[in-house]
């Protein structure tokens, strides 16, 4: 149950809903906003629910209540129709289709600005680019750390573009909050609570990657906690799941993006390089995803793909990346959507 309180609610009137609630037999979880104050109602039974609902419309410092029969409250398509995440002149959602394009890693000045300049000429949106890079093996490059956020800051200054970048360990969230424009939670971490806390704290948008076993209720839950933190700028990540299938290195879902449009109200972007593993199958995923209704893409972008420390199989090279912008264009005209 979601209970909205209507804006001006005195701090008295606040707790005395509260106090009801709980009386109720629910766990409260509140949300004080400047405007409003909003709180999420679990655990009741329910049978007690609907007599709970009308008890509280009847107050009159209660704006609305709303009944949310899913694990997860504030995502819920239930509690809002949409949202659109903002960041840097840039939107994430409603009728635009964003494009995310960078490295894999940043690996050097010299590649990761020729890749931002590559893919800010073609059009992309947002600069992606990892300064810590999680890896199966111990023995992998795992980025180059705050040497490599200072590179893509500079980026930033050299093309106009916001940056995305992955965080991995809550004790670099408040570093990497100073760089970077969106932070990323990658699919290892979706289930990192004590991460997820911590990014729900800051006040950047958070781009949360399915991990590759989750459902989409535990993807939802998982954005769940970050909205919790007080930090509803959140955007999900579909890259591909684990499936039998040797071929490509995770099977894309995209059944997700019209799945994730009915249950949330978040926005959804793909991410066709992981979700293929393939570079010359990143083209069509990316136009399936535009065509399911995502809300854009992250494409992994490089110079020379052969000679990458991480994830060259799946990387377009920069002439591969101007010709899928190409292609994007006249359907997201006929999809109604802006690039």
């Amino acid at each position: 149950m979601i209970v909205v309180m209507q804006p001006g609610a005195t701090p008295e009137q606040i707790r005395d809903v509260e106090e009801r609630i709980r009386q109720f037999g629910f766990d409260i979880h509140p949300i004080y906003g400047v405007e409003r104050t909003v709180i999420a109602a679990v655990g009741a039974p329910e049978l007690d629910r609907n007599e709970a609902k009308e008890q509280l419309e009847s107050l009159p410092y209660v704006e609305q209540v709303t009944l949310v029969l899913k694990p997860y409250k504030f995502v819920s398509k239930k509690f809002r129709e949409q949202t659109v995440v903002r960041v840097g002149g840039v939107e994430v959602g409603g009728t635009h289709f964003a494009v995310m394009a960078g490295p894999c890693t940043v690996e050097n000045e010299e590649q990761l600005f020729k890749t931002a300049q590559a893919v800010q000429q073609a059009g992309a949106h947002i600069l992606r680019g990892g300064a810590y890079k999680p890896s199966t093996s111990p023995y992998s490059f795992h980025g180059l750390g705050r040497e490599g956020l200072e590179l893509l800051a500079r980026a930033r200054e050299l093309t106009g573009m916001p940056i995305i970048t992955e965080v991995m360990d809550p004790r670099n969230v408040e570093l990497v909050c100073q760089y970077a424009d969106i932070l990323q939670i990658g699919t290892r971490n979706m289930q990192n609570y004590d991460l997820l806390r911590e990014v729900g704290q800051a006040r950047k948008p958070v781009m949360l990657k399915r991990g590759m076993w989750a459902t989409y209720e535990e993807w939802l839950q998982a954005a769940e906690y970050i909205w919790l933190g007080g930090n509803e700028q959140i955007i999900l990540c579909e890259r591909g799941i684990r499936t039998f299938e040797t071929y490509t290195r995770n099977t894309l879902d995209i059944n997700a993006v019209p799945a994730i449009k009915e249950l949330s109200h978040l926005p959804i972007v793909v991410d066709p390089s992981h979700g293929t593993g393939r570079a010359s199958l990143v083209p069509a995923a990316t136009l399936a995803a535009l065509a399911a209704g995502a809300d854009g893409v992250i494409v992994e972008v490089h110079p020379t793909p052969a000679r990458a420390l991480k994830d060259g199989a799946q990387s377009l090279t920069l002439e591969a990346f101007r010709d899928l912008m190409r292609s994007l264009r006249p359907l997201a005209e006929v999809m109604g959507r802006q690039l």
